[in-house]
């Protein structure tokens, strides 16, 4: 196994962290190892308390490795909320070779020149997504690497975050004792696998409906041209249970898992459970029926919200339509309610790859396929560093392994610009 070739994607949220260990080959990803912990250091998408996130971090990271008998040194970490932005951006550089073919360098030094902005200090890259490079005039280029020419431009998106949330989460990511290999920002990780081409082309909205928040970007003409976070999200439809129910959150949440239905129309009141309720040493019985009409009417003011929130970005008719995604959506009936909310067109993203078929994971998935992607753009090193822990290694070994973590150059070229920043303005 080459460890150049595996990925570890951190996929933080409000209601679980997600970790998943991908081994790329031959261009295709072969999942061989999922971590999966409840988190409970995050409010509506935002880390309240870093111990706690510290402490989920590490059981999902311990989960995952126990899968594989790997140790994780370093890992690809999704970012998301209301204080992302993103703006246009260029760059041009003169090819430096003597046979004038552009190389690595060439893209990284007009990648470096289109991040020359005028940025808040209060805000920090996390990266250019390039959405086409121009050689000597010729445009529409996706990857100039190998052609000749004199002058190479680069037109593309910038995308900022404010520097207090990031270094929030990266401080949760060090206090765990990992390293940073690539910051991608969740939406657009999710796109490369919950949407195909066609779609990205024509125009369609991904809607993640997480614990605490929910997330909506549209895509059209093949990039991201919008996103928008709503504070709103799956852990509002348990506190309904609990509340309309008189029960804990804990309990609250696995009938909403185990018997949950979100379309009332196809619920079934034959289905009955038993539920304990506060205050009462006896159980309740209830059906399907019931609680659908609880799951029922929150989701679909979740779906209203997305779909007002798409039309204040701009977007008034989608033809691709709408793509659902995320651990709220995996309610029975969530589809069918979606489809009478929305009166368009729906589908739900599910990774297909063993061990990781559902919608939960397309985020952590899509951070895998995103992060290998940029290595084959941009020519950076973004593949995790793992090691063994299966042979019976002498300790000094281990250490030698882990030494670059402790004695890591902030120049070294190997590491993203926007991590080097990171990890120099922050850690040092």
């Amino acid at each position: 196994m080459n460890n150049e070739d595996i990925y570890v994607s951190l996929d933080i949220g409000t209601s679980g962290v997600r970790v998943i260990i991908g081994e790329m080959s031959g261009g295709s990803l072969k999942v061989i190892g999922v971590g999966n912990a409840p988190s409970t250091g995050l409010k509506k998408g935002a880390i309240v308390d870093i111990d706690e996130t510290v402490r989920s971090i590490q059981q999902a990271v311990d989960q995952a490795e126990r899968m594989v008998g790997l140790q994780v040194d370093q890992v690809i970490v999704g970012v998301n909320g209301n204080h992302i932005d993103m703006q246009a951006c260029s760059g041009v550089v003169a090819v430096s070779s003597p046979d004038r073919e552009i190389r690595n360098d060439d893209i990284e030094r007009v990648m470096d020149a289109a991040q020359v902005l005028s940025i808040p200090p209060e805000r920090e890259v996390i990266d250019v997504i390039p959405t086409q490079f121009i050689v000597d005039g010729l445009e529409g280029i996706n990857d100039p690497r190998g052609m000749l020419g004199v002058r190479l431009e680069l037109e593309g998106i910038i995308i900022t975050g404010a520097k207090t949330a990031l270094h929030n989460l990266l401080r949760c990511v060090e206090k765990a004792g990992l390293e940073v290999a690539d910051i991608c920002l969740q939406p657009l990780a999710a796109g490369t696998v919950a949407l195909s081409k066609d779609e990205k082309s024509l125009g369609v909205a991904l809607v993640d409906v997480g614990g605490g928040s929910t997330t909506i970007s549209v895509f059209q003409n093949g990039m991201m041209q919008a996103m928008s976070v709503l504070a709103i999200g799956g852990d509002h439809i348990t506190n309904d249970i609990s509340v309309g129910l008189r029960t804990t959150t804990e309990e609250a949440e696995r009938v909403k898992k185990e018997q949950g239905h979100a379309f009332i129309d196809e619920a079934s009141d034959e289905v009955t459970f038993e539920m304990k309720t506060i205050g009462n040493e006896n159980t309740e019985e209830y059906s399907q029926y019931e609680i659908a009409h609880i799951i029922e009417p929150r989701l679909e003011e979740i779906l209203e919200l997305v779909d007002d929130e798409v039309y204040k970005m701009g977007f008034s008719d989608l033809p691709g339509g709408y793509i659902l995604t995320g651990g709220s959506v995996m309610v029975p009936g969530a589809l069918e309610l979606a489809r009478d909310v929305l009166r368009h067109n729906v589908r739900m993203a599910v990774p297909d790859y063993i061990g990781v078929r559902e919608p939960v994971y397309t985020t952590g998935i899509g951070l895998i396929e995103f992060a290998h992607r940029n290595v084959k753009m941009q020519g950076k090193e973004t593949a995790a560093s793992v090691s063994s822990t299966k042979n019976n290694e002498p300790e000094e070994s281990t250490n030698q392994q882990k030494a670059p973590k402790q004695e890591k150059n902030p120049d070294d070229p190997g590491m993203k610009n926007k991590v080097k920043n990171f990890f120099k303005v922050f850690f040092e």
